[in-house]
């Protein structure tokens, strides 16, 4: 049987990752922004840079998620559901993209960084998807 409490610490626990993806989400957002800017700009050393400087600080934030989906996979445990437990955007060209900056380059930039988007908003979907069958099994309980 599953009581009330663990039900609400699963459920803070999946409100928390979700938290952390909308983090990420906004600042892959901004990276993918600056990375139009690289595509048209004459300056794309700097946009490239600061595009690096977003991605490097979302992937420091997927660290944070990854650790949240632990915890929400562990309070998940006792009822029985469950979430992927990672996500991952590495594989960027960094050093490709920056060295040899050119069109091309910042094309596949590009579509890592929407490829990356789609992942944290398929990972949001599970998440609410798991919280809405959570409030599900409360209202069952009362």
């Amino acid at each position: 049987m599953v009581d009330k409490k663990e039900l609400q610490e699963a459920r803070a626990a999946g409100q928390q990752v979700l938290r952390l993806l909308d983090q990420v989400e906004g600042t892959l957002r901004k990276a993918r922004n600056w990375g139009f800017f690289d595509l048209v700009s004459k300056r794309s050393l700097f946009s490239s840079l600061i595009k690096f400087g977003k991605i490097n600080k979302a992937e420091d934030q997927l660290r944070q998620v990854q650790a949240a989906l632990v915890r929400f996979q562990k309070e998940l445990g006792d009822i029985s559901l469950s979430v992927r437990d990672s996500l991952n955007i590495g594989g960027f060209q960094r050093f490709l993209d920056i060295a040899f900056d050119n069109i091309i380059s910042d094309w596949l930039t590009q579509s890592r960084i929407h490829e990356s988007l789609r992942e944290v908003n398929q990972l949001k979907q599970e998440v609410r998807q798991v919280l809405s069958r959570l409030d599900q099994m409360e209202r069952d309980l009362s």
